[in-house]
């Protein structure tokens, strides 16, 4: 049979993500909602009749041109194991091709390489490491060595880590296995004993001093966004507004009750961090954070994190997502701090597929890119 894509509907494309067990929170119809500057459209693969794949396109057109970027972010959600992704792939480009698309951009949720937090220590040691890419990995999937050769075939580029346009999602992640590897579900002690002597004393520490961890509800979003804010300026970056989360949990928690949390971590009445936390079938991710200036010696971030890990393994999942981080390992890299707090938790440094690009007009291609770095 000729493989084919074609426009389906919301909850044709969930059914099918649902029955797969897990897929990126990106790759979910609601998550069209969330990004209003873009337009959605639920996609689905088929074999004939039979339904092999999903995917949440989003669309972002050219200022003064009717021509536009489909971008799957995370996506597709397909059987990567399958012999014919290639002809899944090219039936991508024919529709985005009858979307008037420019180029595709997809991000496959797929494991290429892993690491764990004995080899990243190991690394962060040795001064002549300098990212994680210099070090042998663990473990290396040819499932995701076969799909990178056939992106390769098939023309697809992809993108250096750091560059292109904006609307890139971080090929380095950091992730904490709560299943063994025959499947079993581990346990809240076994999980406590993979994390180093800091993170345990932390968690104690957070405990002894009173800090309480609880749900929040819609209302007390507004109180997170205030420390995160906060944490924004301490930290340098630019924060979203309080509108979107707002819009994030309403969506989120349309197509689920359950798909968004948020977490308050309080100490005698004063707010000290705030995460949130979304879910989709057996893969929990740690999405956003915060914590105050004040008061870090009760170490409200430890006591946030694992009261997350622990609804995560008590609802089943197989991971929990600490989500992105850089490859660089060297002790006068930025971003340093942020593997070395991760890496506490016991769990193993993976490294996606990576986003890659389909120009289908070449000059719109480039155009598109240098217009997101200047944005």
């Amino acid at each position: 049979m000729t493989i084919s894509v074609r426009p389906i509907p919301a909850d044709q494309h969930l059914a099918f993500i649902t029955e797969r067990g897990s897929a990126s929170f990106l790759q979910t119809p609601a998550w069209a909602r969330v990004k209003p500057d873009w337009q959605g459209e639920s996609i689905g693969f088929f074999d004939g009749k039979e339904l092999t794949g999903v995917g949440l396109v989003l669309y972002r057109q050219l200022p003064k041109l009717r021509r536009s970027l489909a971008y799957l972010p995370e996506g597709p959600v397909l059987r990567w194991e399958r012999p014919d992704v290639g002809a899944h792939l090219e039936a991508l480009v024919e529709h985005a091709r009858r979307r008037r698309a420019f180029a595709v951009r997809i991000g496959p949720a797929l494991v290429h390489r892993r690491w764990g937090a004995a080899t990243i220590k190991e690394a962060v040691a040795d001064e002549s490491v300098t990212k994680l890419s210099d070090v042998e990995p663990d473990d290396t999937s040819l499932v995701a060595v076969r799909v990178i050769r056939q992106l390769e075939h098939l023309g697809w580029q992809s993108e250096p880590e750091g560059s292109g346009f904006a609307a890139g999602q971080p090929k380095f992640n950091f992730q904490l296995p709560l299943r063994h590897p025959d499947g079993t579900q581990k346990t809240e002690d076994e999980l406590l004993k993979g994390m180093n002597q800091l993170w345990r004393r932390n968690i104690k520490k957070a405990d002894k001093s009173g800090v309480q961890v609880r749900l929040g509800e819609r209302e007390d979003l507004a109180r997170f966004h205030r420390i995160y804010l906060e944490t924004a300026e301490r930290d340098g970056f630019t924060g979203r507004a309080l509108s979107y989360f707002e819009t994030m949990w309403d969506a989120l928690r349309a197509e689920d009750p359950d798909r968004m949390r948020l977490y308050l971590a309080e100490h005698h009445g004063d707010l000290v961090a705030a995460t949130t936390m979304v879910q989709v079938g057996d893969h929990a991710w740690y999405s956003y954070g915060a914590s105050t200036s004040a008061k870090r010696e009760v170490r409200g971030s430890n006591a946030i994190q694992w009261r997350m890990i622990r609804d995560a393994l008590a609802a089943g999942c197989a991971v929990y997502d600490l989500r992105g981080i850089t490859e660089g390992v060297a002790a006068d890299d930025p971003e340093i701090g942020l593997i070395q707090f991760k890496v506490g938790t016991g769990g193993e440094a993976v490294a996606h597929l990576g986003e890659w690009d389909k120009p289908l007009n070449r000059v719109l291609h480039l155009a598109f890119n240098e217009y997101m770095k200047r944005r």
